[in-house]
């Protein structure tokens, strides 16, 4: 999901990456899985991407939702 809220707010992952401070891998690795954000990266992330944490729990929660759903059926 960031990796998807950073396409549609036209970045590349070297633009995240210099906004925070880090190397692009950094950014890679988590859009990939490969790394888990601690909850201070990720209000870091969220104010580079300018989303409201918030509304990314609610989204998170609904995508978990759906994909519950679908293996129910």
């Amino acid at each position: 999901m960031l990796q998807e809220t950073r396409i549609a707010k036209g970045l590349l992952q070297t633009d995240v990456a210099d906004r925070l401070g880090k190397n692009q891998s950094f950014v890679s690795k988590y859009e990939r899985g490969e790394r888990r954000l601690d909850f201070p990266e990720f209000l870091d992330v969220a104010q580079v991407l300018d989303i409201k944490v918030s509304d990314f729990i609610k989204r998170y929660e609904a995508e978990i939702e759906n994909l519950s759903t679908s293996f129910k059926k």
